[in-house]
C-alpha cells in the first residue's frame, strides 16, 4: 500500500523509458538481480511476455515453434500473433515437454522451442538446450507458472535465450496482471524493448530509435509498485512450499498407491504431483482428499481445449498463419494422446 501511495502522490502513473529510479526501473533491476540475469523488462501480461520474447528472437511468418501439449493456451497462441505456427509436443510423466518427442517433431521450418515449467515443475533444460544447440533453435522459457523456482541452481527462465514470466492473480508473485521478459543477451533485450514500446524505446529518451514498428505492451507504475513490494517475499514463500511438499509426501504417499512424479531437480522441488497406474485410481484418490486434484479434470490447460488453435479459427482468414502456410497444418484431438493419458493418471497436491 505504501508503494501505491507513493506512486499516486507523484501523479505519474505511466513509466517512461530510461527512468531507472522509477518503480518500474527499480522493479526490473530487482527482478534481473533475483533471476541472475543481465536484464529484465516488465510488460502487461504473461501472454505479452511470450509475444515480445518471440519477436525479440526473430520469429515470424511460417516459422514453427515447438510447444508442449500441456500448458495455458497463450503458449500456443503467442506464435500465431507473429504469423508463426505452433507444433505440439507430448509431455512425459514430469508434466513437462518430453525431449524425445521434441526432437522427433523438429523440421526444417523449426525456429524456436518454448519449454513450459508447469505447476512449479521444472523442465529437463539440459536435454532441451542440447537439442536446441544441435538444431540451431532459439529457446524461450515459459516460466509463467514457476516464477522464482530453480533448476540445478539456476532460476527457471534464466537458462534459455529468453524467459517469460506472468504475474497474474494465480502466480507465485502477483500484481493482478503483469509479466516480464528476461535475458542475458543485450541485442535480444533491445529488440524486446523496441517492440513492447511501439518502436520508440530508447535508454536515452531524447533519441528516437525507430528500429521497427512495435506494440504497446508497457506496464504501469502502479503494477511495478505492487511487484517491487512482493519480490522480497518470493524466496521465503517458495521455501515454505518446499517444506509443505515434503510433509505432503510423508502424509499422502503411503495412502495413495502411487509414486511421486519424476522431477528434474528433486532437491529443489516446489510442486508435487503423484502418478497412478490408471486414471480411475487417480480419480478415486482425488475424490478422497480435498487438497488433491486429478489434473485430467482441469481441462483448461490441455491442448484439446484450445479450440481456436485446433480449429484454425482467426479473426481474419487473410492473417491466419494456419491457413496461409505453404504447407498443410493439421491438428486433432488425439494427436498427443500420450499427454492426455498422463494427465488422466496424475494428481496435483496443493
Amino acid at each position: 500500500m505504501l508503494n501505491l501511495a507513493r506512486v499516486i502522490a507523484t501523479g505519474r502513473l505511466m513509466h517512461h523509458a530510461g527512468e531507472t529510479r522509477s518503480f518500474t526501473g527499480r522493479a526490473q533491476a530487482r527482478l534481473a538481480q533475483m533471476m541472475g540475469v543481465e536484464q529484465a523488462l516488465l510488460v502487461n501480461s504473461g501472454t505479452s511476455a511470450l509475444i515480445v520474447a518471440l519477436k525479440a528472437a526473430g520469429i515470424g511468418p511460417g516459422d514453427e515453434v515447438l510447444v508442449p501439449a500441456y500448458t495455458w493456451v497463450s503458449t500456443a497462441s503467442a506464435p500465431l500473433f507473429l504469423g508463426a505456427i505452433p507444433i505440439l509436443v507430448d509431455i512425459d510423466e514430469s508434466l513437462t515437454m518430453d525431449p524425445a518427442d521434441l526432437e522427433r517433431k523438429i523440421t526444417p521450418f523449426s525456429k524456436a522451442i518454448i519449454p513450459v515449467h508447469m505447476l512449479n515443475l521444472v523442465c529437463d533444460m539440459d536435454s532441451i538446450m542440447a537439442i536446441a544447440t544441435r538444431h540451431g533453435l532459439a529457446v524461450i522459457e515459459d516460466a509463467c507458472q514457476a516464477v522464482g523456482v530453480t533448476y540445478k541452481g539456476r532460476r527457471a527462465g534464466s537458462i534459455g535465450h529468453l524467459g517469460a514470466f506472468s504475474f497474474n492473480h494465480y502466480k507465485n508473485v502477483t500484481s493482478g496482471e503483469g509479466g516480464a521478459v528476461i535475458t542475458n543477451d543485450g541485442h535480444l533485450m533491445r529488440r524486446a524493448e523496441v517492440y513492447h514500446d511501439i518502436g520508440t524505446f530508447s535508454a536515452d529518451y531524447s533519441v528516437q530509435d525507430w528500429d521497427f514498428v512495435g506494440c504497446n505492451q508497457r506496464v504501469s507504475e502502479l503494477t511495478s509498485a505492487v511487484l517491487l513490494a512482493q519480490f522480497g517475499r518470493l524466496d521465503k514463500d517458495l521455501q515454505n512450499r518446499r517444506r509443505r511438499r515434503a510433509r505432503n509426501i510423508d502424509r499422502l504417499l503411503p495412502l495413495s498407491g502411487a509414486k511421486v512424479s519424476p522431477h528434474h531437480d528433486p532437491d529443489a522441488a516446489v510442486g508435487l504431483t503423484l502418478t497412478f497406474e490408471n486414471s480411475q485410481d487417480a480419480k478415486e484418490f482425488a475424490a478422497q482428499h480435498s487438497a488433491v486434484t486429478r489434473i485430467g479434470d482441469i481441462k483448461r490447460h490441455d491442448y484439446v481445449s484450445w479450440l481456436p488453435v485446433l480449429q484454425h479459427c482467426g479473426a481474419d482468414p487473410r492473417t491466419n498463419p494456419l491457413l496461409s502456410a505453404q504447407r498443410k497444418v493439421t491438428y486433432s484431438a488425439d494427436m498427443c494422446a500420450r499427454t492426455i493419458d498422463i494427465l488422466s493418471r496424475t494428481c496435483l497436491v496443493a
